[in-house]
């Protein structure tokens, strides 16, 4: 996932970019993207859902 969505074809200036970067698209695979085997929920979504 991370290769294919996040690193494929990008550039980063420096390894300071590159965390920044990779935080923010983790922020957003765990809280924005929906998955389909999820019910179309994301993971922080659904794993709430199971705990409730």
């Amino acid at each position: 996932m991370v290769k294919t969505e996040f690193i494929h074809h990008r550039w980063f200036n420096s390894l300071e970019h590159l965390q920044s970067e990779l935080a923010g698209y983790i922020f957003w695979f765990n809280h924005k993207r929906i998955h389909s085997s999820l019910q179309y929920l994301s993971l922080v979504q659904f794993k709430q859902q199971c705990l409730t």
